[in-house]
């Protein structure tokens, strides 16, 4: 198969159907990738090219919704098309909220997926180039008053004009808070996309990242006008305009 074929990964937890979806995908040219839990679908886009995910909802270890969240919160901008069982009004709002481009509810027309599958993938090639920014912040320079961050870059100016490197790790809760503009993030959210299932450090930690957020780009971190801490639920960033 040619190396410009697109690479498509099913993530499916049905055998069977996962075995159909791969044999028609394959049938249309696709260079196919297919796991059947969450954990290991991170681990694939991760570590090779992915121009698009197909991805069921109720998988194990990890669901559906929270590996489009991670994706998205790394950084990741191929197109993910849900699909799965859970095909009510609020469950397709969720993922589409978390940065899915297309819902398709079981059961369904294996012609339909293909068709919004290849269009997904164009819309994207004519868009963006993939892996640079997640598709809730569609931006590689965000500016927070007189600061910025540098997504693209792991980069930041700080309010007083320095920059500076910053962690991975720094740059996905920056960007989680950011792309949630004016909504409270719990901790709990915080911790299972930013560190996964299988580590979780003292909630303490995210503290302290708050509070070197501050001191980047607060002109008086005492008196935040960006990053602010709700006590017992989580942190919420606003984009006021310093004055």
């Amino acid at each position: 198969m040619s190396e410009k074929a697109n690479r498509v990964l099913v993530v499916e937890d049905d055998s069977s159907l996962q075995k159909m979806l791969v044999m028609n995908l394959k049938a249309e040219g696709y260079h196919v990738v297919a796991v059947d839990d969450g954990v290991d679908a991170l681990e694939v886009v991760r570590s090779q090219r992915i121009d698009a995910v197909i991805l069921d909802v109720m998988l194990p270890v990890m669901d559906g919704f929270q590996v489009c969240s991670i994706l998205r919160v790394e950084g990741y901008k191929m197109p993910i098309l849900f699909l799965t069982a859970k095909n009510s009004g609020p469950e397709r709002l969720e993922g589409l909220l978390l940065g899915a481009d297309d819902y398709l509810g079981k059961p369904f027309s294996v012609d339909e997926l293909l068709l919004r599958l290849a269009r997904l993938i164009e819309q994207s090639k004519r868009s963006s180039d993939y892996g640079a920014v997640g598709v809730a912040l569609d931006v590689d320079v965000f500016k927070i008053g007189k600061g910025e961050v540098r997504f693209d870059q792991y980069s930041i100016v700080t309010h007083n004009g320095l920059t500076k490197k910053i962690s991975k790790r720094e740059i996905m809760l920056l960007r989680l808070l950011i792309s949630k503009k004016g909504e409270v993030v719990s901790r709990e959210e915080i911790l299972e996309t930013i560190w996964g299932y299988s580590v979780y450090p003292n909630t303490r930690t995210i503290d302290n990242y708050l509070l070197s957020f501050r001191k980047y780009f607060e002109p008086n971190p005492k008196s935040p006008l960006y990053f602010h801490s709700v006590r017992g639920v989580g942190y919420r960033f606003d984009s006021e305009i310093e004055k």
